[in-house]
C-alpha cells in the first residue's frame, strides 16, 4: 500500500490516494478463492477442487475481483488514515481508479472535523431569569396537595365552575351521531378544560334530572380529520352534581398529605424544593443562551457526516428506550403513521446544535488549556460507581477513561463560561 496523495477539499474533505500493488490484489484474490470455491461448481472437478486459474478461465478474470477490493479496503483504508494524520468523522466516499497490470488506486473522500474559530466567549452577555421563590409558587404546590387530599359530596343545587357533574351525552353532527361521542355516566369537574371549548361552562347552572344541548364547535387542529372545525351539538343529561371539598390548611392537612407534623414545616420543604427546581431551570436556560452567544461567533465548515452520526446517535438512544416499553422504533414510528425519514427530521435540528456546540466548546477547551486531573477522573469515577451501585473496577471496565475526560472537559468548560458571562435579568414575561 502507498498513500501517494492527501488532498484537502471543501466542506471538511480530504482526498486520499492509495495505491495497492498487482501483488496485493493477487494476495486478497487468492483470499477471495478460498473464501468462495466451495460455492463455484466447474464441470470435471469436485466442489472445491477447481484450481482458481482454471475458475477464472471459465468465469473471467474478474471472477474474484469484487471479493478481493472488499477485502483490500480494510486493511489499507486504516494505515492511510494514520499516515496522513487525519480523523475521519464519518465513512469515505470510495471509488476505484487506474486499474491495470500494475495494480490499482483507491480514491477516498473523507469527512474530517472541520478546522474551527469562535469569536467572543468570556464575557458575552446572557439572560438569566428569577429563581426567586415566590408565595404564588408556595401557594400553588399547596393547592396542588390539596386537590389530591380533597373529597367531594353530592349537592341539590345548580352546578357552578370547580362541581364536578355526573351526566350521559351524545354527540350530533348534521343530525347525525358520530363514533367516540357518546358517554354514560361520565364525570366532568367543570373548569378542567377535559372537553372541547366552550362545553363545561354551558352546563355551569344546571341541575341534577335537567337535560339541555350544548353547542360548540371542534376546533381546527382537532385530532378526528372527519370532525374538524364542524359545528356539533351534545344532547346532554345532568344525573348528579358534586362539590369539591377541600381541607382545611393547618397541621392536621400537614400530616394528611407528607410526612411533617407541622404545616410550617411543610411549607419549608415546599419552599426548598422550589427553589432547587427553578434554580435548576433557570441555570439550564442561561447556559443554553450563553451557548446561543459563543455558536453566534463560531465559524466552521461542517461536513454533512458530522450531523448523520449525531442523528444516528439520537435516533439510537431514542429507540433504546422506546424499546423500554415494549415496541421497536420501527413500530412505534409506523403507529405515529411517519415514514423514518421525516421522524429522523424532527431531530435534525437538535443533532445540528450539539455538533455545533460540542466543536465550540472542544475548541475553547484548547484555547484554555481545560482538561479534568487524575483527581478529577477518579472522582468521577468513583460517582458513577455509587450512582450505580458498583464496584469502581467494574466501571472503569465499561467506561473508557477518554470518555470521562470528554465529560468532564465539557462540564468545566461550560461553567467557565457561564462563571465569565454578563448575568442579565430576564424581561418579564
Amino acid at each position: 500500500m502507498e498513500l501517494k496523495n492527501t488532498e484537502k477539499l471543501e466542506h471538511s474533505q480530504v482526498k486520499l490516494t492509495i495505491a495497492v500493488s498487482a501483488a496485493e490484489l493477487d494476495k486478497a484474490k487468492e483470499t477471495a478463492y478460498k473464501r468462495n470455491k466451495n460455492q463455484i461448481q466447474v464441470p470435471g472437478f469436485r466442489r472445491g477442487k477447481a484450481p482458481r486459474k482454471i475458475i477464472e478461465k471459465m468465469y473471467g478474470e474478474g471472477v474474484f475481483l469484487e471479493d478481493a477490493l472488499n477485502i483490500v479496503y480494510p486493511e489499507v483504508y486504516p494505515k492511510a488514515v494514520e499516515e496522513a494524520a487525519i480523523t475521519p468523522v464519518g465513512p469515505a466516499d470510495v471509488n476505484v481508479d487506474n486499474m491495470t497490470e500494475e495494480g490499482f488506486e483507491f480514491v477516498c473522500t473523507v469527512p474530517v472535523e472541520p478546522e474551527v474559530t469562535v469569536g467572543q466567549y468570556k464575557g458575552v452577555e446572557a439572560e438569566r431569569a428569577d429563581d426567586a421563590v415566590t408565595d404564588d409558587d408556595i401557594k400553588e404546590e399547596l393547592d396542588r396537595l390539596a386537590q389530591r387530599a380533597a373529597s367531594t359530596e353530592t349537592v341539590e343545587r345548580a352546578a357552578a365552575l370547580g362541581d364536578t357533574v355526573v351526566l350521559d351525552f351524545e354527540g350530533f353532527v348534521d343530525g347525525e351521531a358520530f363514533e367516540g361521542g357518546k358517554g354514560e355516566d361520565f364525570s366532568l369537574k367543570l373548569g378542567s378544560g377535559t372537553f372541547i371549548p366552550g362545553f363545561e361552562d354551558q352546563l355551569v347552572g344546571k341541575s341534577a334530572g335537567e337535560e339541555c344541548d350544548v353547542n360548540v364547535t371542534f376546533p381546527e387542529e382537532y385530532q378526528a380529520e372527519e370532525l374538524k372545525g364542524k359545528p356539533a351539538v351534545f344532547k346532554c343529561k345532568v344525573k348528579s352534581v358534586m362539590e369539591t371539598i377541600m381541607p382545611e390548611m393547618d397541621d392536621e392537612f400537614a400530616k394528611d398529605v407528607s410526612e411533617f407534623e407541622t404545616l410550617e414545616e411543610l411549607k419549608s420543604d415546599i419552599t426548598s424544593k422550589i427553589a432547587e427546581t427553578k434554580k435548576n431551570a433557570a441555570d439550564r436556560e442561561f447556559e443554553e443562551k450563553v451557548l446561543d452567544k459563543v455558536l453566534e461567533g463560531m465559524e466552521a465548515d461542517i461536513p454533512e457526516a458530522m450531523y448523520e452520526t449525531q442523528l444516528d446517535n439520537i435516533m439510537q438512544d431514542y429507540g433504546y428506550r422506546i424499546q423500554q416499553q415494549g415496541i421497536s422504533l420501527e413500530d412505534y414510528v409506523k403507529q405515529m403513521g411517519m415514514e423514518m425519514s421525516a421522524f429522523r427530521g424532527i431531530f435534525r435540528q437538535q443533532a445540528e446544535r450539539q455538533v455545533k456546540v460540542s466543536l465550540a466548546v472542544r475548541k475553547i477547551a484548547e484555547l484554555e488549556g481545560i482538561e479534568p486531573s487524575e483527581e478529577d477522573i477518579n472522582a468521577e469515577y468513583s460517582r458513577l460507581a455509587e450512582q450505580y451501585g458498583m464496584k469502581e473496577e467494574q466501571v472503569r471496565q465499561f467506561v473508557p477513561t477518554d470518555s470521562i475526560k470528554s465529560d468532564l472537559t465539557m462540564s468545566k468548560t461550560l461553567e467557565m463560561l457561564k462563571d465569565n458571562a454578563v448575568v442579565v435579568a430576564k424581561a418579564a414575561e
